[in-house]
């Protein structure tokens, strides 16, 4: 009888566990796994979607000579995005052209981690300007991040 009590308790810890990590609000077993199981495939669908980005920056780099440029991702949140700048080497001044950027978009920094190294990594969480009455959406923040990039690296070129 403890066995089964013992059992039927820790499943139920296992449970609660699993619906808060996948911020599932479901009350039953059966919907919690099934939220689970939803949960697993976007998380998927993200490492599908980052992949081609990598892919996708390694192959416009590798069919030119020159560094390769910052892999940029962008994810939406909430309210506002998480953007993701990558690079293997340092790259002074990219800082500056993608705040800017943020700027003419008109995304304020909430929140960000630099790190300018060995290699440049950034992490942002940008909210919309409230003032502004234009919505943005996250390919909208990626292409204007790869425009900076672009601009940057050809302004590099000639220096």
């Amino acid at each position: 009888m403890v066995s089964r009590e013992h059992k039927r308790a820790v499943l139920y810890e296992k449970l609660q566990l699993l619906r808060s990590i996948t911020n599932s609000h479901a009350l039953n077993k059966t919907s919690i796994i099934v939220d689970a199981s939803k949960y697993i495939e976007e998380l998927k669908q993200k490492v599908e979607r980052l992949n081609e980005d990598i892919a996708n920056a390694q192959t416009s780099s590798s069919s030119s000579d020159q560094t390769p440029l910052p892999v940029v991702t962008v994810e939406t949140l909430e309210k506002g995005f998480l953007i993701n700048v990558f690079s293997e080497k340092s790259c002074p001044g990219l800082l500056v052209s993608v705040l800017e950027a943020f700027e003419d978009l008109g995304l304020n920094v909430l929140e960000a981690r630099v790190s300018c190294a060995d290699s440049f990594r950034l992490q942002a969480v940008g909210g919309e300007n409230e003032e502004e009455g234009e919505s943005i959406d996250a390919h909208a923040v990626k292409q204007a991040v790869a425009v900076a990039i672009k601009n940057w690296s050809e302004n590099n070129e000639h220096e």
